[in-house]
């Protein structure tokens, strides 16, 4: 059977400002370490490989993949690969709903609209704070000496994946800020966890938070649109500013540091879990050819 290959930008309104994902469609029959080769010779944060279902109710089954290892959950490669699977046809919609099988379980996720003007939403697995406060500060070290913090400071989370968070005061110094990337490489080992994310809260008219993430746990220096990411600052601001101005939703500006432009909209339901979602554009759509053995 032919393996149709899509490259796709995620999270922006025009290719060339989100976050590039590659999609396998067909692979069901590939051997093991196919899978795992194959993201590797992409060199992409994340590839995917979108399988038929295994678990009753679900639409498809995905599989994520980074350059070194095989990942249970991301953000934008599962916005990415649902857009991919509606755009192949492999699945319609229910109520506006698919489900995705993954290995962070199954994840409703929210279709609106249809084409490039299309959003799509997924529910991100529920939250934990396992560290917070001055505790959490004090494990970073001397990573953000120099930056005044937010009003929710620093915060180790877990929710499918785990992050250090830390909100800084002001726009202005997240974005020119020059972190050390060998020390946030330090603390993503000695925590098993991805790595830094740091945010902070705009007065923009088109984006309420800016966000900069750093995931040295998987080898990558910074990340243009992070979908996990956010859905994990979008957990810890509802749970610590359950009235805030944040609680109900957001728009996030992601990327500008790396010459990319990736909007990020992130909803909370009233049961304070966060949707997170965006468009996609799709660049490339073709065939694959990789040897199985």
């Amino acid at each position: 059977m032919a393996v149709r290959f899509l490259q796709l930008d995620v999270f922006c309104t025009r290719a060339g400002g989100g976050n590039p994902l590659a999609v396998v469609v067909g692979a069901e029959d590939w051997p093991e370490p196919a899978f795992q080769a194959f993201a590797r010779w992409t060199n992409l944060v994340e590839t995917t490989y979108l399988l038929p279902a295994s678990s009753p109710g679900a639409s498809y089954r995905l599989r994520i993949h980074t350059p070194e290892r095989e990942i249970p959950f991301a953000g934008h490669p599962t916005v990415g690969s649902a857009h991919a699977a509606l755009e192949c046809g492999l699945v319609q919609p229910v109520a506006g709903r698919l489900i995705q099988e993954c290995g962070a379980g199954l994840l409703p996720i929210r279709v609106e609209g249809a084409g490039a003007a299309r959003r799509i939403f997924v529910k991100a697995p529920p939250a934990t704070v396992l560290i917070s406060a001055g505790e959490a500060r004090s494990r970073l070290g001397s990573l953000l000496d120099g930056l005044s913090l937010g009003a929710l400071g620093v915060a180790f989370v877990e929710g499918g994946r785990r992050w250090w968070l830390a909100e800084l005061a002001e726009e202005s110094s997240l974005r020119n800020w020059q972190p050390d990337h060998r020390a946030i490489a330090e603390l993503a080992r000695a925590s098993d966890s991805l790595g830094l994310c740091v945010y902070a809260r705009s007065s923009s008219d088109g984006y309420q938070l800016v966000v900069r993430a750093f995931p040295a746990g998987v080898g990558i220096v910074e990340d243009p649109a992070s979908g996990a990411a956010n859905a994990l600052i979008a957990a810890y601001i509802a749970q610590a500013e359950p009235q805030g101005p944040l609680a109900r939703g957001y728009r996030v500006s992601q990327g500008r540091e790396l010459g990319k432009d990736a909007v990020i909209d992130v909803e909370i339901d009233a049961d304070a879990q966060p949707w997170v979602g965006g468009q996609t554009q799709t660049v490339i759509d073709g065939a694959l050819s990789w040897p199985l053995s």
